[in-house]
């Protein structure tokens, strides 16, 4: 089954040009590049991290380090996707630095409406508030597997954590949300 994704930037293949004064960090392609890609990697690193601060700092993050992880970019598949995966890794480290930091989960009492979450209506915003309540290993597994489409054992090794556990979280965070959303069992 073919999935296209809401969020996806990348339309067409980028021109090699591009792609090696992106490499040789030029200013004005790593600006392009920013505005393009960066409003969907902020709300891909906010599904992950469940902040938006965190968010913002893991695509600055991609992006200060793009020259150099783009040497590793074998101009296969999609820039976006590669971007993409890039944006999930970065999120996942900082995820594991903080996680001693932070609370495991968001309640929805707590939940800061001051994010883009509030400027979403009806049951968009549910779904967003829902999807951010959930413990961040649940909603790990979500995004990546319903929201990004990747493959159990994609995730599994993403998280360092076996395909069962994936697909365990997985239904487990069905299960959340489904109550979370008011629908039954």
């Amino acid at each position: 089954m073919t999935r296209t994704h809401p969020d996806k930037v990348d339309q067409a293949p980028q021109s090699a040009a591009w792609l090696a004064a992106l490499r040789s960090g030029a200013p004005e392609a790593l600006e392009r590049c920013f505005r393009e890609y960066a409003p969907s990697l902020v709300l891909l690193a906010q599904r992950l991290t469940g902040e938006r601060a965190d968010a913002e700092d893991v695509v600055q993050d991609v992006f200060v380090g793009l020259p150099d992880a783009l040497r590793r970019y074998e101009d296969r598949g999609a820039f976006g996707a590669w971007l993409r995966r890039l944006t999930t890794r970065h999120a996942l480290t900082r995820m594991r630095h903080t996680r001693s930091r932070r609370e495991d989960s968001l309640s929805l009492m707590t939940l800061n409406l001051s994010t883009p979450v509030a400027a979403m209506q009806g049951a968009a915003a549910h779904v967003e508030r829902a999807l951010l309540a959930l413990p961040d290993t649940q909603r790990q597994v979500f995004v990546l597997r319903v929201i990004e489409g990747h493959a159990h054992a994609q995730i599994a090794q993403l998280l360092g954590i076996s395909v069962g556990a994936s697909e365990v979280r997985l239904s487990r965070a069905v299960k959340s949300l489904r109550t979370l959303l008011g629908g039954t069992r």
